[in-house]
């Protein structure tokens, strides 16, 4: 069922362009490229910046996050510079994960050469990074990333394949669920 829009939904695609492309800052005065250059120990510790950055159409836990909208999605959907902003936010937290885009002609994301080094930081049960990850492929596809929402998918698949039989492993069946919800969801 699609979300309900109000006015203040109207006010929030409006915001969230303004922030994607560069012209407004979040709810707290920072800017879609200053967030992307902040070092990954900012990444880890701060957790309202997400649903700027991966926005959805229900609220988060930052009430003062805007949620998208059929206005907004069409808009990231039609405007290759907030596809590239949002590429670019994508790119940022591979990094942080350790995961990299792999160079050829089929988007793949693999174990970038620092993974063991940035897992320690969320490869581990019940980690709220997790979360962030459901809401990044979620928000990939919904504006028009299908590919790289996939391949992300692709790439944690291959992850949560390796921890499963693991006697304590990093990644839950509940978890996984929730990626893999997120990767077949196909109303865009």
């Amino acid at each position: 069922m699609p979300p309900m829009t109000t006015a203040q939904d109207s006010g929030d695609a409006h915001r969230l362009i303004l922030y994607y492309s560069g012209a407004a800052p979040d709810d707290k005065g920072r800017y879609l490229t200053e967030i992307q250059q902040w070092p990954d120990e900012r990444l880890e510790i701060v957790h309202d910046f997400i649903q700027w950055m991966f926005p959805l159409e229900e609220r988060g836990l930052n009430p003062n996050a805007p949620v998208l909208e059929r206005s907004s999605i069409a808009e990231f959907r039609s405007r290759p510079e907030l596809q590239q902003n949002l590429r670019a936010s994508f790119l940022r937290l591979l990094s942080f994960y350790g995961l990299a885009v792999h160079p050829g002609p089929n988007l793949i994301i693999e174990r970038a050469p620092n993974f063991a080094e940035r897992a320690q930081n969320w490869l581990k049960p019940g980690n709220h990074n997790h979360l962030r990850m459901t809401r990044i492929i979620k928000s990939l596809r919904l504006l028009g990333l299908e590919p790289e929402a996939d391949a992300f998918f692709s790439c944690l698949a291959r992850i949560y394949d390796h921890e499963k039989d693991k006697p304590q492993p990093a990644i839950s069946q509940e978890t996984f669920w929730f990626w893999q919800t997120a990767a077949d969801d196909v109303r865009c």
